[in-house]
Formats: structure tokens, sequence, C-alpha cells
């Protein structure tokens, strides 16, 4: 656990496990804690960097716009910190944004992509439908817990929320102290806004692999169905029933596919291309 200066700003990382390195690149206003299912397992075989996004966790929180490719050179900046030419790089939601900003902007840097319960952006994506919008202004008159059980709702499966609600609720109240600060939330919201990269799939020229879920209510399922159509031979695999929390919900299932995926692509010397 430490903090780096990479572009300019103070970015928080951790460092799991050892071998070949991957970049795990989170979403909206989260931090690392939202790898917690998948860091012990996946750090067994890879040694893996995860990050705060600027604006999120521990990270600094400038107050002046953000863009996603700016939070691609954030990425590839404290890869250069660390010392790491070349890596796996793994986005969930807007963290699959910035993964494919990676790409583009720095595409020597980037061996394979997982791109998980994201979108493209531009007029080709599918947003949330009106009624998350409105949950998530109607929670602003609920307690905290309240709005966190309100809130989860939009994330997770009912069969899910029933065995594991209490858990969900204790895990998001611990982590309250690390959600963003309005101004920072406002800048990562019009960042994602702003995104467009639907025009660059089809130049995606590494190996790809698109994860998403069924009944995800924040980034819907037919952004992850395009962007396995777009990108040139991606392997996607769809979660049934899973919310846009399948990392935790389905961690098992999402392991297995990472690590498998990864496995079919492992190469410790030789620059991707």
């Amino acid at each position: 656990m430490a903090t780096v200066r990479a572009n300019g700003i103070e970015l928080y990382y951790e460092l799991h496990g050892t071998g070949e390195p991957a970049v795990l690149i989170q979403g909206l206003g989260a931090n690392v804690t939202g790898w917690d299912a998948q860091l012990e397992p996946l750090s067994r075989q890879y040694q893996l960097i995860a990050f705060d996004n600027r604006g999120a966790g521990r990270s600094e929180k400038p107050d002046e716009p953000y863009s996603i490719h700016q939070m691609a050179d954030d990425t590839a900046a404290l890869m250069d910190e660390l010392g790491i030419p070349t890596a796996h790089v793994f986005g969930m939601s807007m963290g699959g944004m910035v993964a494919q900003q990676m790409y583009h902007r720095h595409r020597a840097r980037v061996r394979t992509l997982i791109l998980a319960g994201t979108m493209a952006g531009g007029p080709m994506a599918t947003f949330p439908n009106a009624n998350v919008f409105q949950q998530f202004a109607s929670n602003g008159a609920n307690s905290i817990a309240e709005a966190i059980a309100e809130g989860l709702k939009l994330f997770y499966s009912e069969k899910f929320l029933a065995k594991n609600k209490d858990w969900l609720v204790k895990r998001s109240l611990g982590n309250m102290s690390l959600m963003p600060p309005p101004h920072a939330l406002q800048k990562q919201v019009m960042a994602v806004m702003a995104f467009n990269a639907h025009g660059l799939l089809s130049k995606i020229r590494v190996p790809a692999l698109v994860m998403g879920a069924t009944n995800d209510q924040i980034v819907p399922f037919p952004n992850q169905q395009l962007l396995a159509r777009r990108i040139p031979e991606a392997r996607f695999v769809p979660f049934e029933d899973a919310g846009h929390g399948f990392l935790t919900e389905r961690a098992v299932a999402v392991n297995r596919a990472v690590l498998d995926f990864w496995g079919e692509h492992r190469s410790d010397s030789v620059p991707a291309s």
C-alpha cells in the first residue's frame, strides 16, 4: 500500500502477488476495494497492480476537469513509476473505458484487454433507464444505511441480495471514508459522458475478453454485446441473471474466466505489438 506521483497527481496503489503483471482499473467513484473478490485468487499466479483513479479512494482529487484519456495517461505513468513496461489490463465499468484508451494511447503497454461491465460510449451506447437516475436521486432523502441498501438493488440480483445483503451493507459502510467528494464524482461522471471510442473498436489488435451481466442496470448489457461484436475476435463471457456487481456476485466464474484468458496469453518477456 503506497502512493506515487504519476502524471502530476498522487495515485494510491497496491501490489499483490508476483509474476506477470496485470493492471486493474476500477469504475466510477470506486476504489481498490472493488477488487476484493479478485485480489487473492488472481494474485496466486500474477502480480496485480490495483490503484485508485484520480478523484477516487485514496488518490488525489483535483478540482479540475477529468477525462478518460487523462486517466489512461495516469495509468501509463503509474506503470512507468513502477517499472512495468507492459501488462495485462483489466478494466471494470469506467475502468473499462480507461482500458480502451490505454490501448489507443499506449498500445505497446497493453498485452491483453479485459473489458468488464463497460461501454464504448458515443451515440451507439445504451444508457441506464431513467428509473436508475431517479433511484439515485431519491436516496438523498434516506439515511446512509437505507441509501446503501436501496443502492445495492441496482448492483445485484434479488437472489444474491437475499443471501448477502447484511454483509454487503456492512462492507459499504466500512468503505464510506473512501467515497469520493461530490466535486470529484461529478468530474468522473462528466469524463464518462464525454467518452466515445466506438469508432476505434475495430482497430483493437490485442487479445480481448469482454464480460457483461444480463441484468446490469448501470451499464446495460447491450453495451457489452456491442463491444464483443466490434472488437476483432473478442471473447465474450456473459453472466446470466447477474447485475453490475458481477465481479462479486459471480466471483468464482469471473476469476476462472480471467485466469483461463490470461493463461492463454502468458509471456513474461515478449512485448505486446
